[in-house]
């Protein structure tokens, strides 16, 4: 299944960012669209409160899907 990056979506990095600070497999939520490709992501902790935010390529971005996706 290729799917596109939309905003609110609940993604993973698909690689380190040292320059972010942040590390494989760290999950945020898209919050904009900046450019074809390209968007804000924002990283939280488990109070909520924002420890990073980002532009970042879809290429560097997993989607999470919390639900069923269709049979296996």
């Amino acid at each position: 299944m290729d799917r596109q990056v939309k905003v609110l979506d609940i993604v993973a990095l698909a690689s380190d960012l040292p320059q972010h600070g942040l590390v494989l497999g760290q999950v945020g939520t898209v919050v904009e669209k900046l450019a074809e490709g390209v968007f804000e992501v924002e990283f939280c902790d488990n109070n909520g409160r924002t420890y990073a935010t980002a532009a970042l390529n879809e290429d560097h971005l997993i989607i999470l899907h919390y639900d069923p996706v269709g049979a296996i």
